[in-house]
C-alpha cells in the first residue's frame, strides 16, 4: 500500500468510527506533511482521494472539512452478484430503447443518463481546432488512412499508452466511430451467430443490445462491486459453455463502477490466454479516475496479443464527435476487414480537431479539472442518496467514472420508479437494464456528471419520496 493510500485509510477510519465528526478541520497539509514526515504531495493525494469518496470537503482558503456523518456511513453492497445460469439468446432492445428514450429528454433530471453534462467538456476549444485543422486537411491524406485513421492521432493515443506505461504499436491501433463502433467490430472478429460471449452480471446494455443484434448467447457471470468479474466463476464458466470472447469492463464498469486491482487483472489476463479466449477490454472510463495514478488497464498484461482494448473520447471530451479506437493486438488484421466492410471510415475533420488538441497538451489539463469535478458531484449525489433513500439503502462509492450503484431494499421496483419517475420529470436507470435475464429489479444507476444544484437536490428527495409510497 502506498503511503497516500495509507494515510486516506486512516483517515477514513477515524471517520467512520466517530473521532472525526462532521464539521471537525482536517489538519492543513503542512501540518500532517509535518507531524507524518510525508511529502506535501503525499498528503494532497489522500486528502483528493477523500474528497473522491465524499467524506470530506475543501473550502476555499479555510481548508478540508469532513463532511455530515450520514455519507461517511452509507453501506456499499458487499456481495457478488447474482447471474443467470446458462448461456441464452439476449432480447433487451425494446426494453431498453423504451426506458432511455426519457433520458435524451433535456427537460428531464438527467440521473438516467449515460453521458456527463456538455457543460464540463472544452467544446468551444475543440471547435476552435476544428475551425483551424479542416483547412489544413490534405484531401489525399484523407483518402490514404482512410480506414486505419489519422496517423497523427494514432501517435497520439500510442503515445498516451506509452506514458501509463504500455508499449502499442501504431499500427496496432485502429480508429473507430466511438467506442461501440470498436466493441463490435472486436464481437464480429471473434464471434459468429449462436457463439457464446462471457459478460458481467450486472452488465452495460449495450453489451447486450451488441450480442442481440449479433445473434450471441450471453453468458453473466458474478461480479464484485469493488472488484468486478469472480475469477473463479469466470473459469468454471469458459469449461462449461466454451466462450468464443469475454467483453469485460475491468476499470470503474458501468453500472457497478467497480476497479479490478491490478493483480486481478493480470490473473484474468492468464486465465483467458490459457484457455485461448479473446479478451474484449471496454475501457472508456480509464481517464476518469480519482485518485493519483491512472489505473492499469488488463491490456497491460497481454504478451500474446488476445487483449482488444477499445476506448474513446466520448466520455471525456465530445461524445458528438464520434471518435473512439482499438488496440487490436493479434486480431488487427481482422478488424481492419470487418471495418472495411461495414464503417469503412471514421470522419477525418474529427480526428484531426482531436489530434490537434491533444499535441497542444489541452486534453490533461481539461481531465485534471473534469476528474474532480466528478469525485465532488460523486460526493454530493452519495449525500442525497443517504439524506433521502430509505433505510437500508446501499451504494457503491467508485474511484472513478460518473455512476454509483445504488441497491434499494428489495421491495421496491425500479421499473415501476422509473415509471413514476418520469412524471416527475426526472429520469433514472432501473436495474433490469443492464442483465439479460432482467434480473436486479431493486437497483438503479445514477448518473454522477452533471453539476449539482438545489434542482438536482429536489430531485433525490423527490424520488425518496416516490420510494416511500
Amino acid at each position: 500500500m502506498k503511503r497516500y493510500e495509507r494515510l486516506t485509510e486512516e483517515i477514513t477510519a477515524s471517520i467512520l468510527s466517530g473521532l472525526l465528526q462532521a464539521g471537525d478541520r482536517l489538519p492543513s497539509v503542512r501540518q500532517t506533511s509535518a507531524s507524518r514526515g510525508v511529502s506535501p504531495s503525499t498528503v494532497f493525494k489522500a486528502y483528493y482521494l477523500l474528497e473522491a469518496r465524499g467524506l470530506i470537503r475543501a473550502r476555499d482558503r479555510s481548508g478540508y472539512y469532513v463532511l455530515r456523518a450520514s455519507q461517511a456511513t452509507l453501506p456499499e453492497p458487499d456481495d457478488l452478484s447474482s447471474a443467470a445460469a446458462g448461456r441464452h439468446p439476449v432480447d433487451v432492445s425494446d426494453n431498453v430503447l423504451q426506458v432511455l428514450n426519457a433520458t435524451l429528454r433535456r427537460d428531464m433530471l438527467p440521473f438516467g443518463s449515460a453521458f456527463p453534462s456538455p457543460s464540463l467538456l472544452p467544446y468551444g476549444r475543440l471547435a476552435r481546432y476544428m475551425a483551424t485543422t479542416v483547412q489544413q486537411l490534405d484531401p489525399w491524406g484523407s483518402i490514404d488512412d482512410l480506414s486505419p485513421g489519422d496517423p497523427a492521432l494514432r501517435r497520439a493515443i500510442a503515445l498516451r499508452y506509452l506514458a501509463d506505461g504500455l508499449t502499442v504499436p501504431v499500427d496496432d491501433i485502429i480508429i473507430t466511430n466511438g467506442a461501440l463502433d470498436a466493441l463490435n467490430l472486436c464481437l464480429s472478429a471473434v464471434t459468429r451467430p449462436g457463439d457464446a460471449v462471457i459478460v458481467e452480471s450486472p452488465t452495460f446494455y449495450a453489451a447486450l443490445q451488441s450480442l442481440e443484434r449479433n445473434q450471441l448467447h450471453a453468458i453473466e457471470v458474478a461480479t464484485h462491486p469493488r472488484e468486478g468479474i469472480d475469477l473463479r466463476a469466470l473459469e468454471q464458466a469458459i469449461v462449461q459453455h466454451q466462450p468464443r470472447a469475454c467483453w469485460l469492463m475491468t476499470t470503474f464498469q458501468n453500472p457497478l463502477g467497480s476497479l479490478m486491482p491490478e493483480a486481478k487483472k493480470e490473473a484474468l489476463v492468464r486465465l483467458l490466454t490459457r484457455h485461448g479466449v479473446a479478451l474484449i477490454e471496454d475501457d472508456v472510463y480509464g481517464e476518469l479516475y480519482f485518485g493519483a495514478n491512472r489505473p492499469r488497464p488488463a491490456k497491460a498484461f497481454d504478451a500474446d496479443g488476445m487483449v482488444m482494448h477499445c476506448s474513446s473520447f466520448s466520455k471525456t471530451l465530445a461524445p458528438g464527435y464520434r471518435v473512439g479506437w482499438v488496440a487490436a493486438g493479434r486480431y488487427t488484421r481482422a478488424i481492419m476487414r470487418n471495418k472495411l466492410t461495414t464503417s469503412l471510415a471514421t470522419a477525418a475533420p474529427t480526428q484531426a480537431a482531436i489530434a490537434a488538441y491533444l499535441a497542444q497538451g489541452g486534453y490533461d489539463r481539461h481531465l485534471r479539472q473534469f476528474r474532480q469535478t466528478l469525485a465532488l458531484q460523486q460526493g454530493e449525489m452519495l449525500q442525497a442518496v443517504a439524506r433521502y433513500f430509505p433505510k437500508g439503502t446501499r451504494a457503491t462509492r467508485p474511484l472513478g467514472g460518473y455512476f454509483t450503484w445504488v441497491e434499494l431494499p428489495a421491495h421496491i421496483d425500479t421499473l415501476r420508479l422509473h415509471r413514476a419517475a418520469l412524471d416527475h420529470g426526472i429520469s433514472i436507470a432501473p436495474g433490469p437494464l443492464f442483465s439479460s435475464s432482467g434480473a436486479f429489479g431493486n437497483f438503479l444507476r445514477l448518473n454522477c456528471g452533471h453539476p449539482w444544484n438545489a434542482e438536482m437536490e429536489q430531485g433525490m428527495a423527490t424520488l425518496g419520496k416516490l420510494m416511500a409510497t
